[in-house]
């Protein structure tokens, strides 16, 4: 069974596998790259094989997935102190150096301007949608599930749907975390902690949408 999507666009790639953005950014694939143009019409440019890419996409799955407990209570713990912990502990640290790296370089037309602004609001979604796990669908999973689950799990994939654009956002604004050869070493830190955090929500959103939400439908 194949894991990639090979219809999707590559402006839609940032969240789709674990490990699949960096791959195909290491191949010259960004939000950048033939952005109107599917997958499977790329693959041939870049001198890969489908077969090649799923292998070398499994291989990036199956190490996100390494350390993950399979206990359902126990996945969740994990969820919440590798995830959630986190992403509010980054996304924090992000913000600021944002704002450092923009008020720094202003004058700068490599600047990424607006990143804070994108960061801020990526925040306040994360947060939001975060709680609302925290709150009652990980209480009620832990519980043993519930007749109305399949709602809130439905609300929780349709955000992370919108997670993915934000992320596809985020490597659009940073040239797919590529900083200006005589960039700054807080410009530098920058894209690798948005690079870090973008693979970080990937492997989470995953995590959840393949194997602990099915578990419950």
């Amino acid at each position: 069974m194949t894991m990639i999507d090979y219809s999707i666009r590559t402006g839609d790639i940032a969240a789709t596998l674990p490990g699949l953005a960096q791959l195909l950014r290491g191949l010259g694939v960004t939000h950048c790259f033939g952005e109107a143009r599917p997958l499977s019409e790329l693959l041939p440019e870049l001198g890969l094989a489908a077969a090649e890419l799923e292998t070398r996409s499994a291989a990036l799955v199956a190490n996100a997935a390494k350390d993950v407990p399979q206990a359902t209570g126990t996945m969740i713990d994990y969820i919440l102190r590798r995830y959630h912990d986190t992403h509010r502990r980054d996304l924090a640290e992000l913000i600021l150096l944002a704002d450092k790296v923009e008020n720094v370089h202003a004058d700068d037309p490599g600047a990424p301007a607006g990143l804070a602004t994108c960061l801020a609001r990526i925040e306040a979604e994360l947060e939001s949608h975060m709680e609302k796990e925290e709150q009652i669908l990980f209480p009620m999973m832990k519980s043993g599930g519930h007749p109305m689950i399949a709602q809130p799990i439905a609300a929780m994939m349709a955000e992370h749907d919108s997670h993915a654009s934000q992320l596809a956002r985020l490597e659009a604004l940073t040239n797919a975390f590529t900083a200006p050869p005589d960039a700054c070493g807080s410009w530098q830190a920058l894209y690798n902690g948005l690079e870090r955090l973008t693979a970080d929500l990937v492997a989470h959103m995953h995590l959840e949408n393949t194997v602990l939400f099915p578990r419950f439908l």
